[in-house]
Order: C-alpha cells, then structure tokens, then sequence
C-alpha cells in the first residue's frame, strides 16, 4: 500500500505545480510582461538541457526544431502568459483544463481523425 500512496502523491505532483503557475505569474512576477515571464521560465530549462546533452540538431532537423519550438514553447508559453495577466485564474484554469477537448475536436473536424469512444480505448490506455 505505501508503493501505491507513493505513486499517488507523484502522479498530483504534476497538476499541482503545473496549477501554480497562474498564481506565480499574477503574484510574484513582474505585471504585464508576458514574453518576458515566458522567456524566464522556458530559457533556463533550455539551456540546461543543451548543457546536459551537447547536442544541437542536424540536417533537415533545424528547421522542425524551430517549428517546434516555436509553437510548442514560444508561442504556447507568451499565450499561456497573455492569458494569465488578462483573465481571471479559475477561468483561465478551466481554458487549460477544456485544451485536449479542442484538440479532439480539430483533429476529427479539421484532419478527418476518426474519435473513438471511451470505452473502446486500447488496453494500455484503460490499465
């Protein structure tokens, strides 16, 4: 029983510091600059992650490292920021909490992707 507390507590790690943020962001962080709380909290990460592997990309892989980048850190942390300064913390929240909703609906609405039913989920995802 302790093995499963202990995996418990770690799996409500994650929303629980993920959750902060709004607070961090609207409390202690300096008010209405969004892209600089952005670049505050995405740039030590990544340098830390350069300085561990050594590793910049190859080839073709520059421009899909930008892409990504991008998109995944640039602009959903200046957004994630935006909106954190502009709107009230529970809305907000519940924005964040409806996201993969969204995201279910584009990729059947917009890439045609078939949705499968809860119940029908692979065996993996219901263990």
């Amino acid at each position: 029983m302790d093995r499963m507390n202990r995996t418990l507590a770690l799996t409500a790690l994650a929303p629980i510091t993920w959750g902060t943020s709004y607070l961090v962001t609207t409390e202690l962080l300096p008010p209405d600059r969004p892209l600089l709380t952005a670049t505050l909290r995405a740039l030590p990460a990544g340098l830390l992650l350069l300085a561990v592997t050594r590793l910049l990309p190859r080839g073709g892989w520059w421009w899909k490292a930008a892409v990504l980048g991008t998109l995944n850190i640039g602009a959903f942390f200046a957004l994630m920021f935006v909106s954190a300064y502009r709107l009230p913390g529970g809305v907000a929240a519940t924005l964040a909490a409806v996201h993969p909703l969204l995201v279910t609906a584009l990729a059947s609405g917009v890439l045609g992707e078939r949705v499968a039913p809860p119940w029908r989920a692979s065996p993996q995802v219901q263990a």
